[in-house]
């Protein structure tokens, strides 16, 4: 009897033992998994233990706080958007609502400009070029501006590149030259700077000023040194339209000279008669890729983009800021040049209104006079009609009514085109739209609706309804690739040890629902979602969670 009973308590304690050890705080179970890599799904177990992932393969039990039930759901990693502008809507409302009910559980910032590093100068203009969303500026660096968010309280991940042109306006300011020897080593000393603290790499945005007045030789000198610490380049390029084949070889040059990995900010072919350009463009990146320069894309899912009126008006005019480009406006003869010009194609400038044909291709959706939002979402040409003058005339006014840029839709693209960029090996995607919810502050304009169904609308219309890639295919490219071409540590797939950055959503019914007439709506169809093993979205609604941090870049260097 007692040896009996010493053997039953070796055989309980060596269950509970291996219990207590298989044990984990979510399990998900019964999905189809979608691993990130691209390989075919399969039906399965993923653990979560903390803030990693435990274990992923064929079903398994493990003994769990929670269990969920993802059977006819799929379950894959946390998608990655490579083109937020989510960097002000962050510290408004941390929850990122437009993006996590899509399933984004990383938001990387940086097209050009980046909310660090700051000068005392380039702080007071922050603050003075404020809209709706208000806010103190008490970082210097992009590092502290990155950790300020997480620190606050953010529900996604957040990452970003240094802004060129932000480096230039620290600089040289708004003025159309190159930078002198020291001020280039200044700026290179940014860079170095960013990189150890954590940045992507360098991101620039060349159509407008006074980015536009950078020379490939400046963006080399820079990529340069970004390169040293294994970060990318990633470009709005210098056209997308009349010049955009001259642009692809602006970038491929400067991946060559600085020897750095470079990428495509939304991959696009502006105005109808740059649209047979996309097979050249192609074949240029395949062709520099065979040759073994790492070149990659980025795209959003839609024919129509949405920047500023400044897209319309020539760079010159820009030159010195917001305050001298207005004063400029109200001069009358340089007015009427200005007019002149933004009727004229050109390939000397990227002239958007001119690329979308007709003033009623351009949708105003963000103004930041309260005097002015009566505009919102109305076409240029309806605002035109109401004020009775021309187009060109009525952006001129507005931009100086409102001393702003006024955002802008500007439909451009073809959709043939959208879905020969969505098969592209080397394609990941990007909403260039900030992530916000349909509440408060955010109700004072309107945006695009990316901003609301950019990667649900890959899912739903492109992978489900018209079957343009797989969805395994989809998926790899919303989350494996963009996390190895950022070389992201331990993000990106399903993998045992990586971060729990985990989705669930179910494939039949994920759709967009956000319109150009009604472009805050929810996407449907994803139900959980955890970001570093926190659930943040618990059967479609939003659990307060606030668990994101700030993903650091490969050339990251702890202090001591």
């Amino acid at each position: 009897m007692h040896f009996k009973n010493l053997l039953f308590l070796l055989v309980f304690t060596l269950f509970y033992r291996c219990s207590n050890e298989a044990e984990v705080d979510i399990l998900i179970q019964n999905g189809t998994l979608y691993d990130g890599t691209g390989a075919a799904s399969y039906k399965g177990t993923v653990a979560i233990k903390e803030d990693k992932i435990f274990y992923v393969g064929p079903p398994k039990f493990f003994t769990a706080k929670k269990i969920i039930n993802a059977t006819d759901k799929a379950v894959s990693p946390g998608f990655i958007n490579m083109l937020s502008w989510a960097v002000e809507s962050l510290i408004e409302d941390g929850h990122s609502q437009s993006d996590i009910r899509q399933g984004v559980t990383l938001e990387v910032f940086g097209e050009g400009m980046s909310w660090g590093p700051l000068t005392e100068q380039t702080k007071e203009q922050m603050k003075k070029t404020q809209g709706d969303i208000q806010y103190d500026v008490p970082w210097n660096t992009l590092g502290e501006y990155l950790q300020f968010l997480e620190d606050k309280g953010v529900a996604t991940n957040i990452a970003s590149f240094i802004g060129a042109t932000t480096l230039r306006v620290n600089t040289l300011g708004y003025e159309d030259r190159p930078p002198t020897e020291n001020e280039l080593k200044q700026m290179r000393e940014s860079v170095h700077q960013g990189m150890q603290e954590g940045a992507m790499g360098i991101g620039s945005s060349l159509i407008y000023a006074p980015a536009f007045y950078s020379t490939t030789e400046e963006l080399i000198a820079l990529c340069e040194v970004a390169s040293l610490y294994d970060g990318m380049y990633i470009s709005h390029m210098r056209s997308e339209g009349n010049k955009l084949l001259e642009s692809v070889d602006e970038l491929l040059t400067i991946a060559d000279q600085a020897q750095i990995r470079a990428e495509i900010y939304h991959l696009k072919q502006s105005g109808k008669k740059n649209w047979d350009k996309l097979e050249k463009v192609i074949f240029k990146i395949d062709s520099a890729r065979a040759k073994g320069l790492e070149i990659t894309t980025d795209m959003y899912t839609y024919t129509a983009g949405a920047t500023g009126l400044d897209a319309s008006m020539p760079p010159w005019v820009q030159e010195g800021g917001l305050e001298q480009w207005i004063n400029r406006l109200k001069n009358p003869e340089i007015r009427k040049k200005v007019i002149k010009e933004m009727q004229e194609d050109t390939d000397e400038w990227e002239n958007l209104m001119k690329a979308a044909e007709t003033a009623e291709n351009l949708i105003l959706v963000d103004f930041k006079n309260d005097s002015l939002k009566y505009l919102t979402g109305k076409t240029l040409a309806e605002a035109s009609q109401l004020r009775g003058k021309t187009p060109q005339e009525t952006a001129i006014d507005l931009v100086i009514q409102d001393g702003s840029r006024v955002g802008t839709v500007y439909f451009l693209m073809s959709e043939e085109n959208v879905k020969k960029q969505i098969k592209l090996p080397y394609m990941s995607f990007g909403s260039d739209a900030a992530s916000m919810a349909p509440e408060g502050v955010f109700l004072k304009s309107s945006t695009h609706p990316r901003a609301f169904g950019n990667f649900a609308r890959l899912l739903g219309k492109y992978v489900r309804d018209e079957k343009i890639i797989s969805l395994e295919e989809a998926v790899y490219k919303l989350s494996g690739l963009p996390a190895t071409n950022l070389k992201l540590q331990k993000r990106g797939l399903l993998k045992a040890g990586y971060f729990a950055d985990v989705v669930v959503f179910d494939p039949n019914e994920i759709q967009d629902l956000a319109t150009f007439e009604n472009p805050m709506q929810y996407a449907t169809g994803v139900e959980q979602v955890f970001v570093n093993g926190a659930q943040v979205l618990e059967n479609g609604g939003f659990t307060g969670a606030m668990p994101g941090k700030f993903v650091k870049g490969p050339g990251y260097q702890k202090k001591p």
